[in-house]
């Protein structure tokens, strides 16, 4: 038998659906997890040059905490839930109940290569299902210990993982999952959903796009820019949901700047491309994008760094003047998505140019605000589409297992995290329960002298 149809056998058995079984499953996880800490973080620093403390910040312990809330919580979200039932349907009771899909393939990506394997993984184990995990090959040193952390943890037949390039993702992607999580760019999504549609396979599609962030004048700016850099350069830009450029009002534009450079400074000193707790782009390709990205600038655009190491595969803080939005200055980093250290910025006049501005752009991720407005905030948070966000900071919404993580539009559809996650893995049945008796004749004909009373009652 195959590996796939030894899954969806065991997946039939019935055995996933006890709450006390993915209990079990889960901290046996999160024991592999903390017993492996060390060769974990070595792997993120082998594929992608990230610190101890990156890794455990911004992976680990992200994952640690997930199982933690995850098995706390569990219980009592796998419980039925009783909902009100009209009164035409009366006597009856309604309730909701969350079942499994069966056999799920998550597809990771290679930024966050642990984290972004493991927290949807929690979350199909959480709603009862088999799971097959394909992490990227762009971060083979991950992959091999979640290669060697699943096995230790489960059998084959229930959780597994595939290790290949594009033709094994296809491949799998083919196949009759009952639900595919996949994690990456907007180019491969379409092509995940695409396969997906020839099986009606439902998808969570977590993608990307253009976050943007909009500065305020009335925010203390040395306070805005370290929270800017810090998410702009956490693992090297490559998140996400990174500040992708920024929307900064023009009265403190320079000023911003200044202070923008002396974060960066702050964090990794002024040659980042030789620190070692600076993490490097992923692989030659992803650099000379990002090098070909800065290079198709003008000298006069370049506000600030722009320095790359061919040999530690490292850029620094690359800060670009793209202009206004109402006259920007072409740039292909306003183009694309750029996943990586280069921070674009255009000025506005007024919030409204600003809010107009973003409208008429593809849906983002995320985006972010730093105002202490109340009225901007809500102006902003209300007229602005996008998946989920941050005022006043960046990137923190990401690591709150209370709040759904997601895309909209082109940054894609589906929410996880916490209970949102069990619920992304997990099918609502609505079940009506009516007693044999009595058995009230409303409904059943002859009809025509009832008019009146159905009229009242579904008032």
């Amino acid at each position: 038998m195959n590996p796939f149809a030894a899954q969806k056998q065991f997946f039939h058995t019935g055995k996933t659906l006890s709450v006390p079984f993915r209990l079990r499953q889960l901290r046996r996880l999160y024991r592999a997890i903390w017993e492996n800490q060390k060769e974990i973080s070595n792997a993120l620093a082998a594929d992608l040059g990230k610190s101890p403390a990156e890794s455990y910040m911004a992976e680990i312990g992200f994952a640690l905490h997930e199982l933690r809330y995850t098995i706390r919580h569990l219980t009592e979200w796998a419980k039925p839930q009783r909902v009100p039932t009209p009164l035409i349907h009366q006597p009856a009771q309604s309730r909701l109940m969350r079942e499994p899909y069966g056999v799920c393939l998550i597809i990771s990506p290679w930024n966050y290569p642990f984290l972004l394997s493991i927290t949807p993984l929690i979350s199909a184990i959480a709603g009862g299902n088999c799971a097959v995990l394909k992490p990227s090959e762009l971060s083979p040193h991950t992959a091999a210990v979640l290669k060697k952390l699943i096995a230790g943890c489960f059998p084959s037949w229930y959780v597994r993982t595939v290790t290949g390039g594009a033709d094994r993702a296809a491949a799998e992607t083919a196949r009759p999952y009952d639900l595919i999580f996949f994690t990456g760019s907007q180019r491969v999504g379409r092509l995940v959903l695409e396969a997906a549609g020839k099986n009606l396979t439902p998808t969570v599609l977590e993608l990307g796009g253009k976050s943007p962030c909009i500065v305020e004048p009335d925010v203390p700016l040395s306070t805005a820019a370290r929270r800017i850099v810090w998410g702009k350069l956490l693992n090297a830009g490559q998140t996400c949901v990174v500040p992708d450029y920024l929307l900064v009002h023009q009265s403190i534009k320079g000023a911003l700047v200044q202070e923008l450079v002396r974060a960066a400074q702050g964090f990794y000193g002024s040659a980042p491309c030789q620190n070692p707790n600076y993490p490097r782009i992923i692989s030659p390709l992803h650099f000379e994008r990002l090098v070909g990205l800065i290079t198709s600038t003008s000298e006069k655009q370049r506000l600030f760094g722009g320095n790359w190491d061919e040999k530690t595969q490292k850029i620094s803080l690359s800060i670009l003047d793209c202009g206004s939005v109402t006259h920007p200055t072409p740039a292909l980093a306003m183009e694309e998505e750029i996943f990586g250290p280069i921070l674009p910025i255009l000025s506005y006049q007024s919030i409204e140019e600003a809010v107009r501005f973003l409208t008429k752009r593809p849906k983002p991720l995320a985006l972010y605000l730093f105002t202490q407005n109340k009225g901007t905030q809500q102006r902003v948070m209300e007229k602005v589409p996008f998946g989920s966000g941050c005022i006043n900071d960046t990137i923190s919404h990401l690591a709150t297992p209370y709040l759904p993580f997601g895309g909209v539009g082109a940054s894609g559809m589906g929410a996880y995290h916490g209970r949102f996650g069990f619920e992304a893995f997990t099918h609502t049945k609505g079940i009506l329960q009516k007693p044999m008796f009595p058995d009230i004749p409303l409904r059943y004909p002859p009809l025509e002298n009832r008019l009146a009373l159905l009229q009242k009652i579904w008032r």
